[in-house]
């Protein structure tokens, strides 16, 4: 039985550009070398274990009482300093649903997913269609461009923000924000308190005049909970629902435009499109890997002893690429949805934050195809593509494209 890292074993840093080049490969040797759990190390030379087996995370996902989303119990804060570029992605007295446990976390949830549920889905989808043709419209005269920069990284939180009652004109520092706090450097922090303080003035201002948004539904059904833990709340659901629905955008048209399987859809087609948004959740998932869970007492996982406090991160990516699961390697497009990719548990992504999430995805590319029926990559697909360099979430750098140029819809070229 394998050794906790905290307590002499070696670990595998979780960083370095084989996250961003190869990723899948290293999930591999991985696996290969330490099994279903690895050990690694965070920044900081800080220990953690990474759960690689599709059965393992399914396990430790299942069982919310020994595997706790209470960060408190971590046997590591005395080593942790405050501006530790990760600490905002762990939380340390965060009053959040993501470190909600028990009773408390399902009456939490309750209430979140209410407001959810009452965002109309076709008004959803007016609102993804408007703003996504208002950025189409700032590069369509042009013939060229890069849709991760330009389109797919500032097109999700515009719709949140609409949805949650933000005015318009906050989308942009929400999006520089989000990235800084999510992308785990040096402006992590910076990022994660603009974000905090956004949603303090947001509360204050729906407190003073409601609305029918789901800042203003989760106000009026609080079970009890104070308005800093709604805005923590709606700090997790911006966060994890931006990048995360970005890269899914960014991922699927990268595939749809490199595979033939899916070139039906570059010229009006619509059905793979839900096909290649399906299969990028197999096998390019934009969260790789997620923080996390703490053991409430020493256990075995994977063959591994994990001591009471001991961190253990969800290796999403790894799991979906199981070969107990995965034994033939085949791609999957047929709609099978048991990839781990919005979690599993009671901790899950929220079915209607799911749903939110595919609506803004599939509408910006169903839009951006219709608008560019001839969109190709102008770049060569093995070497001119690069990854971010993040062990958390899988997206693109850049996606280089060409078109026919055509004026805006409002009709200016």
């Amino acid at each position: 039985m394998t050794g906790c890292p905290a307590h002499g074993g070696s670990g595998i840093p979780l960083s370095g550009t084989r996250f961003q080049t190869e990723p899948t490969s290293l999930y591999r040797k991985m696996r290969r070398d330490h099994g279903a759990v690895a050990p690694i190390v965070l920044d900081g030379d800080i220990p953690a274990w990474l759960v690689l087996g599709y059965r393992e995370v399914h396990q430790l996902t299942s069982d919310p009482v020994l595997f706790t989303r209470d960060s408190e119990v971590w046997n590591q804060w005395d080593r942790i300093p405050e501006d530790w570029p990760l600490r905002p992605m762990i939380g340390r007295n965060q009053p959040s649903i993501l470190y909600t446990v028990g009773e408390r976390h399902r009456e939490r949830a309750a209430m979140i997913s209410d407001a959810l549920e009452e965002v109309d889905p076709f008004l959803l989808r007016q609102h993804a269609e408007r703003f996504a043709d208002e950025l189409i419209d700032g590069f369509c005269a042009e013939g060229r461009t890069d849709i991760i920069g330009r389109y797919a990284m500032l097109l999700p939180v515009r719709i949140l923000a609409k949805i949650f009652g933000f005015p318009d004109e906050q989308g942009p520092g929400l999006v520089t924000a989000l990235n800084d706090m999510v992308d785990g450097r040096e402006r992590a922090l910076a990022g994660q308190r603009h974000l905090g303080e956004s949603m303090t003035g947001l509360l204050a201002e729906k407190r003073a005049v409601p609305g029918t948004d789901v800042t203003s539904l989760m106000l009026d059904n609080t079970a009890g909970f104070t308005d800093q833990e709604v805005a923590e709340d709606l700090v997790v659901l911006i966060t994890s629902a931006h990048q995360p629905t970005a890269d899914w955008i960014g991922n699927s048209l990268r595939l749809m435009l490199t595979d033939d399987r899916f070139a039906a859809s570059l010229s009006g087609g619509r059905h793979s499109v839900a096909e290649a948004m399906n299969e990028v959740l197999w096998e390019d998932t934009p969260v790789q890997n997620a923080i996390g869970r703490w053991a409430t007492r020493d256990t075995s996982l994977g063959g591994c002893l994990i001591k009471a406090g001991d961190l253990v991160l969800l290796g999403i990516a790894g799991a979906n690429y199981d070969p107990q699961i995965r034994t033939d390697s085949s791609t999957l497009t047929g709609g099978n949805n048991a990839f781990f990719s919005f979690g599993h548990g009671e901790h899950r992504c929220p079915f209607p934050a799911q749903e939110i999430a595919e609506v803004i995805a599939r509408t910006a590319i169903e839009v951006l195809l219709d608008r560019l029926p001839d969109i190709d990559l102008a770049v060569s697909a093995q070497d001119g593509l690069s990854w971010r360099p993040s062990p958390w979430l899988r997206g693109l750098a850049e996606l280089p494209v060409r078109f026919t140029a055509t004026p805006a819809l409002g009709g200016t070229s």
